[in-house]
């Protein structure tokens, strides 16, 4: 036998052992179907996880922007003027400052002036744009701000995850989507000025004031459009980042198991919790069960065992009921205590279903309970 015999017959009886869940796209668990809970929504949440698309910011700055500029341009361009006039006019009072101290405080009060109108004229800008900034994020992810994002991780500096996410989907996306944009704004440009060649090749015949506001009233009008453009892009990118975040935050339904164990407890523990306290509450009824006047009974399936000590209460109350297998001993229970058994059915199903133990009995039931108690006191020759 050579050396190759050896080997066949040895290999003979290997068999091959794949595990099958290696293959599984989403690990142990199985395929994630389930949608995500509203604890992993939240924890997300906490993270800083959430759909949010940066398109809707983008989009509503650009529209804010340029519906400013569309009707407050005019106004701050003779602003502007103003304090062009203002800081000209004062060129020669410096001038007349030269040899002195003088002129270095004089320009330092028109740079003040100049700076405080400048920033007084773009102030509306400044404040539609932080609004338009908030009620973007606010629309789409509500008030609940964390810090978590900000905290450093060691994870962030890992340069495969960093690899990963150049090459993930998400960065396929936002590079056909940037393409896309580009493409787009491109063809919106063309086409406006396209439609207004003709007023452009009027700008030599026209005054510097008049070209000023006919290019100015174009790049507004071009501004809002490709704005408008921004935001149906926007709206479509924010459909696809929800859709993206509830399949990233899908479950396997052994998640969603564990989780409700988390959440809840484990099932079977409560059952079996449920099960002791019962047992306890039997048993601390059955050791009360001895000190009842009478057990009214279906006669097989409810057993209820009253008792009435004026000291103790103003009316009759249950001590101790019980149904099937528990009735019987219930009432096994009150033969070897020589406690009188009335059957009433009427009666027993309406205090076992309408009774707990050691509550009095309903006044509607007092006339019923009243003639067995008056029956058991004339039997037992109390009356």
């Amino acid at each position: 036998m050579d050396i190759r015999e050896i080997l066949l017959k040895e290999h003979i009886g290997y068999k091959l052992v794949l595990d099958l869940q290696f293959f599984a796209d989403d690990g142990q668990g199985g395929e994630k179907t389930e949608p995500a809970t509203q604890k992993k929504l939240d924890d997300a949440r906490k993270e800083g996880q959430v759909a949010k698309s940066k398109e809707i910011a983008s989009g509503l700055g650009l529209v804010a922007l340029f519906l400013v500029l569309k009707f407050w341009a005019a106004s701050m361009g003779t602003q502007f003027l103003e304090m062009f006039h203002a800081v000209y006019g004062r060129i020669p009072e410096m001038a007349n400052l030269i040899g002195g101290t003088g002129p270095s405080t004089a320009a330092t009060q028109i740079f003040r002036f100049a700076a405080l109108r400048t920033v007084l004229i773009l102030l509306p800008i400044f404040i539609i744009g932080y609004l338009v900034a908030f009620l973007s994020d606010y629309v789409q992810v509500q008030w609940k701000p964390t810090a978590k994002p900000l905290q450093p991780k060691l994870s962030k500096l890992n340069p495969l995850n960093g690899f990963k996410r150049i090459f993930s989907v998400n960065s396929l996306v936002e590079l056909i989507k940037s393409i896309a944009k580009i493409f787009l704004i491109a063809y919106v440009a063309y086409s406006y000025l396209v439609e207004r060649q003709n007023n452009l090749l009027l700008l030599y015949d026209i005054s510097l004031i008049q070209a000023i506001a006919f290019i100015g009233e174009t790049v507004i009008n071009l501004g809002l459009r490709i704005s408008l453009l921004f935001m149906i892009i926007a709206v479509a990118d924010f459909a696809f980042q929800k859709y993206k975040f509830a399949k990233d935050m899908r479950m396997t339904k052994q998640e969603v198991k564990e989780e409700f164990k988390n959440q809840e407890g484990n099932p079977e523990i409560k059952g079996r919790i449920r099960q002791k306290m019962r047992e306890a509450s039997q048993r601390r009824m059955m050791q009360a069960l001895p000190q009842a006047d009478v057990v009214i009974t279906n006669p097989t399936h409810y057993a209820v065992a009253l008792k009435y000590d004026q000291e103790i209460a103003p009316a009759p109350f249950v001590i101790a009921k019980g149904e099937d297998y528990l009735a019987l001993k219930i009432k096994e229970v009150a033969r070897e205590n020589m406690i009188e058994i009335v059957e009433n059915k009427p009666l027993a199903r309406m205090l076992y279903a309408n009774v707990n133990i050691d509550e009095q009995v309903p006044p509607e039931l007092y006339s019923a309970v009243a003639d067995v108690l008056a029956y058991v006191y004339h039997v037992q020759g109390r009356i």
